[in-house]
């Protein structure tokens, strides 16, 4: 039984529930642990990156439950994703030009100091805020190599539909353990940014 004193975010923040249709959400100023990285995900960069992360956003977590008397539901990986062109994402899907960001959210108390006192000094990840605003996002369960066309129909048809433009960076999180899961049944929410 879950314990009625840890907050999952994924349950109390709407913009982490998707379905599997284009639906337009207001998404709030979230903080989030941060690293950067550029390449195919498929390399041991993207890798040092997710291990950067999360020993971090545990120690914080514990913190939290130690120091504040707050305890949460780590929350899953996510990760911005831009390029030059951003056709290598729909077309091309040359993962060599990428350029991503990979996160994990944490709730507005965790402070800064808290961050230092857990982050090595060393350590490629930040603490950092995202606003990201109107966005639309869908649930896209399958293989990440099967994402490109549903991107190419939220851009270029659902999001033009409705008297929008694309702006900021592509969004994705990470709902299951790409470690443990087939890659079919792969369960992803895909997020863009958008002006009206």
């Amino acid at each position: 039984m879950a314990d009625p004193g840890k907050v999952d975010f994924k349950k109390t923040i709407a913009a982490y529930r998707a379905r599997r249709a284009f639906e337009i959400v207001d998404v709030p100023e979230l903080q989030y642990l941060m690293v950067d990285g550029h390449g195919d995900p498929n390399t041991s960069v993207f890798t040092d990156a997710v291990e950067a992360l999360y020993p971090i956003a545990y120690k914080l977590k514990f913190a939290s439950k130690k120091s504040l008397g707050r305890d949460y539901v780590v929350m899953p990986l996510e990760g911005l994703w831009w390029a030059d062109d951003m056709a290598t994402f729909t077309a091309a899907r040359d993962k060599s030009r990428w350029d991503w960001t990979l996160m994990i959210m944490v709730p507005e108390w965790i402070s800064a100091e808290m961050f230092a006192e857990v982050a090595p000094p060393e350590s490629p990840v930040r603490l950092e805020s995202l606003a990201e605003g109107k966005c639309v996002q869908t649930l896209h369960v399958g293989s990440f190599d099967d994402e490109a066309g549903v991107l190419d129909e939220m851009h270029n048809s659902f999001i033009p539909s409705y008297g929008m433009k694309v702006t900021g960076k592509h969004h994705e999180i990470y709902l299951s353990d790409r470690r443990k899961t087939e890659p079919a049944k792969l369960r992803t929410i895909l997020r863009q940014p958008v002006l009206e």
